[in-house]
């Protein structure tokens, strides 16, 4: 089968296109013919970081990439219960781990996956795993209705998810983003909208419940100024906080934590139920084919992706019409 591996992290140079066995599966796992892969910020940290490929893939050599999948099932260990063969599934397989997407074939837990909702594509499946799951995670035990949630990043792959998840649990939302993609973000019923090209957020904000972090650093600085006391502040990017940002939520009363996304059934099942309620909408901002996975890369890195930037190992599905979904 073709995969993609990664002998020495680097550049998008080092993504090698080849030929490798197709995997086995054991008594827990299906084996997944994969439509679509979605490329994360996470993949191109590990491509081209050292350390990073060892704690997340191991020390062996060559890896295979990847995380966040769509296809179908085409092959069932004994022990599977959950799917049959042919369901379409979706899911964030093997997180830790070496995950093995980049490939025509990819093994997976049962219980990594869920089955894609009839009315939603391979495309927009994958598009929502990794982003979905980390937005929900985050949120589902730290906010209420009518609290004043701040969400980084807005028009993001996990940003867009946050804002759409947030809403529906009545919370009242703003976010930060460039003026240009305002429209997008207040689509999203976004109750306020920042542009941080021209205003700092600090001066615009104060007494908020919660704080969705996606950078670190300064930012998560600010955002610590602006939490009520008993608020909370979730930062995504790294465990490692400064002295001065740990001191200060300390002297502020914040309750300040590093969430890192988990694969699982259940959090799978509730995220395929917000698609199926349409509770969350997908936005794809590029496509790419399996070879231009490079380019993919390039992309991401860019720092331009509005939503999500998916990987196409099939044609698209064209005897229907998913363009409203």
């Amino acid at each position: 089968m073709r995969a993609i591996i990664l002998e020495k992290t680097g550049g998008v140079e080092n993504l090698i296109y080849t030929e490798i066995d197709k995997p086995e599966v054991k008594a827990n796992e299906v084996l997944i013919e994969v439509d679509t892969i979605c490329i994360n910020p996470v993949d191109c940290k590990v491509r081209s970081n050292e350390t990073l490929l060892d704690n997340i893939c191991g020390k062996e050599r060559p890896a295979i990439l990847g995380w966040d999948i769509s296809g179908k099932i085409v092959e069932a260990g004994i022990d599977v219960y959950k799917f049959l063969i042919g369901h379409r599934v979706f899911g964030m397989v093997n997180f830790v781990g070496a995950g093995n997407a980049y490939a025509e074939y990819v093994i997976a837990s049962q219980d990594h996956l869920a089955r894609i909702p009839h009315h939603i594509s391979f495309e927009k499946a994958a598009a929502t795993n990794l982003a979905a799951l980390t937005a929900y995670q985050v949120l589902r035990d730290k906010i209420k209705p009518n609290d004043r949630v701040l969400i980084h990043a807005g028009s993001g792959g996990v940003g867009h998810y946050a804002i759409q998840i947030a809403k529906s649990m009545g919370a009242h939302v703003i976010t930060t983003c460039s003026g240009k993609n305002k429209d997008f973000v207040m689509s999203l019923k976004a109750d306020e909208h920042i542009d941080y090209t021209e205003k700092k957020f600090q001066d615009e904000l104060s007494d908020l419940d919660f704080v969705f972090d996606m950078f670190n650093g300064d930012i998560l600085l600010n955002s610590i100024k602006i939490v009520k006391k008993g608020g909370h502040v979730v930062s995504i990017p790294s465990p490692d906080f400064s002295e001065e940002i740990q001191a200060l939520a300390k002297e502020r009363g914040v309750n300040l934590s590093f969430h890192m996304v988990q694969s699982n059934g259940e959090d799978m099942h509730a995220v395929r139920k917000m698609l199926d309620d349409l509770v969350i909408k997908p936005h794809i901002s590029k496509v790419f084919d399996f070879e231009e996975m490079a380019e993919a890369h390039s992309y991401v890195e860019s720092g331009r992706t509005v939503g999500k930037v998916i990987v196409k190992l099939k044609d698209p599905v064209v005897e229907k019409d998913y363009s409203k979904i």
